[in-house]
């Protein structure tokens, strides 16, 4: 028997360890927590670069982790969808208990590490886990109502990050959870447009009304209105009694943050308009580039006022 081809090559493993983990997703979800704990301290020389790792390492273990348990329930679903069908376990390249360990290993040690920042931390990165999991990955194939519910494990990041500096939930943190919260919508739903085919092969109906109509991109268009409100609220802060917040714009930065929306809104305005592929596959993209550039400017706007 040839043990080389039982045991994978370290280089194989570590490119299918980035792929059930979904490396590029959990980065991005990583550094929306860097950005919510950057907002969370007073200062630079509040800045705890030790609590910032542990919090870039815990919450990479938390999303790899949920995304590795995500493609072990559905694998078999994985096999019929052509963007899919390649994923590690769905290919048997990873067996399911392998991939339950790497899976088990990884919340364990997230929750270990974000304990160690603050119990809130850990216990937000709890949550955000199970309902990604155990919620919203089995409502994927009943409801479209399984966005909504993906909404929330995938706004909490913003929030934890905040929670992580501040050891506190307050009106600030449930700011920034409803700004990711309500981005969640043009995002997934232009996704849901435009793979919707590949989508329908296992049975995902992403979209709020099952199809890509005027319906759909009516929402998308609301969804990104509420958006922008939610964005430059924390502008208001000071006139409605919130004194001395960490979490403040300048009315330049609350400008950019609305130019931002409006850029957003523009392309929305065009699904509504074309109802193609192309133009919800630009709104995915642009809504991308958009919360980037919201945190970036948002942090900007903090440190260099």
């Amino acid at each position: 028997m040839n043990t080389a081809t039982e045991i994978p090559p370290l280089k194989s493993f570590y490119f299918d360890f980035k792929q059930i983990t979904k490396a590029g997703l959990s980065v991005s979800v990583v550094f929306s927590s860097i950005a919510g704990y950057f907002l969370g301290i007073f200062d630079f020389a509040s800045l705890d670069w030790v609590v910032l790792l542990m919090l870039a390492i815990g919450g990479y273990c938390m999303v790899g982790a949920s995304n590795t348990f995500n493609q072990i329930i559905e694998k078999d679903l994985d096999l019929l969808m052509d963007r899919t069908k390649n994923r590690p376990i769905a290919a048997g390249r990873i067996s399911v208990i392998k991939a339950f360990i790497i899976a088990s290993i990884l919340t364990l040690a997230g929750l270990i590490i974000l304990y160690n920042i603050n119990p809130k931390t850990a216990m937000f990165g709890a949550i955000s886990i199970f309902l990604y999991t155990s919620v919203y990955t089995p409502l994927k194939t009943v409801t479209p109502l399984s966005v909504f519910v993906g909404a929330i494990p995938g706004a909490i990041p913003f929030m934890l990050g905040w929670v992580a500096a501040t050891d506190d939930f307050s009106l600030e943190a449930g700011t920034l959870f409803m700004i990711q919260f309500l981005w969640q919508f043009p995002h997934f739903w232009a996704i849901g447009w435009f793979l919707f085919d590949d989508y329908k092969k296992a049975g995902f109906f992403m979209l709020p009304t099952g199809k890509k109509d005027q319906a759909t991109a009516l929402q998308i268009i609301l969804y990104t209105l509420w958006l922008i409100v939610a964005s430059v609220l924390p502008a208001i802060f000071p006139y409605i009694g919130v004194v001395g917040s960490r979490l403040y714009l300048t009315p330049i930065a609350a400008i950019v943050v609305f130019l931002l929306g409006i850029w957003m809104l523009i392309f929305a305005f065009k699904l509504y308009r074309n109802k193609d592929s192309n133009s919800a596959r630009s709104l995915m993209l642009v809504s991308v580039f958009y919360i980037t550039l919201l945190q970036l400017v948002y942090i900007a706007d903090k440190f260099l006022r």
